[in-house]
């Protein structure tokens, strides 16, 4: 009796990972655009040196060797793009950086046997609560909501936040708040020396803060296109 196994058919699953990148959005003059690029580098050197960078291109009409220049002059300047969006894909040279046209982390599968549906999941938190200070080379990422810090933020160190962002000490890193389109988020802390303020895009460096509010309860939002800071008393 001839007894042949039946050979085992693997199942094949991709997963999708969603990251933090940060999206320049360049304007014409484009030479103008890159002037402004080299003065927040030569406030903070490095600040952008293996960060993702996405390149939006919806709001210029580039050719396909201008785009390569752009992307040859961000090099230059250590700023490596991941990824192009808002341009035709045929615009993209073969030794281009990919075309990005968003999505959501995703579960593919193949040739998967029919599963029992999964007990509901709990809902995601929507604050983020730190007991600990944030010390220097220290990334903290939560783009679900707010984040609060009951400590200081040290030189070096990051705080990205979906929402709000409070930190109970003193803030001597970069704090990121609203990265998801949340204007309306805001930043607070007991004492501001900070190296960087962002909220939803817009933000300011340690050389643009108000000396008069170094070393103060401060607060930072945003006021249409432009980034408010206020003493908290």
């Amino acid at each position: 009796m001839d007894v042949r196994a039946d050979p085992t058919r693997q199942l094949v699953r991709l997963r999708g990972r969603s990251y933090v990148a940060f999206v320049f959005s360049p304007v014409v003059p484009i030479v103008e655009w890159l002037a402004e690029i080299d003065a927040t580098l030569a406030r903070s050197p490095g600040y952008f040196v293996g960060k993702p960078i996405v390149l939006d291109l919806a709001a210029v009409d580039l050719s396909s060797s201008a785009i390569a220049h752009l992307v040859g002059s961000l090099n230059e300047r250590s700023i490596r793009v991941l990824g192009i969006e808002g341009v035709e894909e045929e615009r993209l040279a073969a030794n281009m950086p990919p075309l990005l046209t968003g999505g959501r982390a995703c579960v593919i599968t193949r040739n998967e046997p029919a599963q029992k549906p999964e007990p509901e999941a709990k809902p995601k938190p929507t604050s983020l609560l730190l007991e600990s200070p944030v010390r220097s080379g220290q990334s903290i990422v939560f783009m679900e909501g707010d984040v609060t810090v009951l400590g200081s933020v040290g030189s070096g160190a990051e705080i990205v936040a979906g929402g709000s962002i409070h930190i109970y000490g003193t803030l001597r890193g970069r704090a990121m708040a609203g990265v998801n389109g949340n204007s309306n988020a805001r930043i607070y802390c007991q004492k501001i020396e900070a190296e960087l303020l962002a909220i939803d895009g817009y933000y300011q460096t340690a050389e643009e803060i108000d000396v008069s509010l170094r070393n103060r309860p401060a607060q930072a939002w945003l006021q249409g296109d432009t980034m408010k800071i206020t003493p908290l008393n």
